[in-house]
């Protein structure tokens, strides 16, 4: 099996897939109560009380009004196309997915794939600079780990990883709020946001310092806990290559430790890191990113997708869910040529089994 061969069987099984996904979600929110035609009959409610309450007809007035017409009910489920049966909403939402057409938002009144492009910029400056210095900086200390087990370096490295990764990123985003974002302390960083209100005045310098100085606590407290699995990961990817028989092969030969480090050990042991990265640069934008958008207000992704689940906003929910279940496809299908570039031993036969 070549690999065109390879992906155009992976597409197809795609398809089933994401079908599978969407028609439970779809099933699940038909029995969720609270729904946009329930909460739009609520509001009505609530205007009604308002109006007997100010019109000063007493309790008898207000008991005789407390009923929604049958006909403004019917309306209201029309509006969100909820007078339709579930089967042919269904159908009409796969065929909308078929040409990315999401809908339009119940809360927002506007496009959903619009809304989501809205949310994209905040949701990749966090995801970006998680995914890098994740990394950067893992990778390096992987392999310094590795090459100096036992030492006191690796010692008071693991126990640093290991708080790091014990103390969640939120937590961490409340410790550096109050110590350096004008908590109890000292105001160092913004707040909120990430940028000024001001941005558009700023030299050029000047928006790149304060998209910066903005980021720096969001980018912290989302790193912390991240750079830890892949930094043990690393090292103990790094110290099964160097034990294996064709490094002491390798060192019998004569051959120096760095030609021997960069040369042979770290392809093999880039295997399993490489598998993750398409899947890491992902996630790096749309998992985890709730808890620190909310903390420090940063509109993004994950705070919209947290909100139009409260909201049943449920064109938003189906749609984003629609783009990250494709999305994650996608990544696992890159994975896995990237599994086979590592390592062309791989086939293709073993792949889709």
């Amino acid at each position: 099996m070549n690999i065109w061969s390879y992906i155009a069987k992976r597409i197809l099984l795609m398809i089933p897939t994401l079908l599978g996904v969407i028609a439970i979600t779809f099933a699940v929110i038909q029995f969720v109560p609270g729904g946009p035609v329930e909460q739009a009959l609520m509001e009505l409610k609530k205007g009604q009380v308002g109006a007997g309450e100010a019109g000063g007809g007493g309790a008898s007035e207000y008991r005789g009004r407390q009923g929604i017409d049958a006909e403004r009910v019917k309306e209201i489920q029309a509006l969100y196309g909820f007078d339709k049966p579930p089967l042919e909403r269904f159908a009409q939402m796969l065929k909308g997915f078929a040409t990315f057409d999401l809908g339009n938002s119940f809360y927002h009144h506007k496009d959903v794939w619009d809304l989501v492009k809205s949310k994209l910029p905040v949701s990749i400056s966090l995801g970006l600079w998680t995914f890098f210095l994740t990394y950067f900086i893992s990778l390096p200390l992987g392999i310094a780990k590795a090459v100096r087990e036992g030492s006191r370096f690796d010692v008071a490295s693991s126990i640093a990883v290991l708080i790091g990764y014990s103390i969640p990123g939120f937590v961490l985003g409340v410790f550096l709020l109050v110590m350096f974002g004008g908590g109890s302390f000292v105001q160092w960083f913004p707040l909120r946001g990430l940028t000024s209100d001001n941005w558009e005045q700023l030299s050029w310098f000047g928006k790149v310092t304060d998209y910066l100085w903005h980021i720096a606590l969001p980018v912290t407290a989302s790193v912390a806990g991240s750079f830890a699995v892949m930094t043990m990961l690393t090292k103990n990817t790094f110290l099964e290559e160097i034990r294996k028989q064709y490094v002491l092969t390798a060192r019998a030969k004569g051959l120096n430790e760095n030609t021997v480090l960069y040369k042979h050990v770290f392809r093999n042991a880039l295997i399993p890191l490489v598998t993750g990265f398409p899947a890491a640069f992902i996630g790096a934008f749309f998992a985890g990113s709730l808890l620190i958008e909310t903390l420090f207000s940063l509109d993004g992704l994950g705070l919209l997708s947290y909100e139009s689940v409260i909201r049943r906003d449920y064109p938003v929910v189906m749609g984003t869910l629609y783009l990250f279940t494709l999305i994650g496809l996608v990544v696992k299908l890159l994975g896995d040529l990237c599994y086979v570039w590592a390592d062309p031993r791989v086939q293709f036969e073993s792949l889709s089994r």
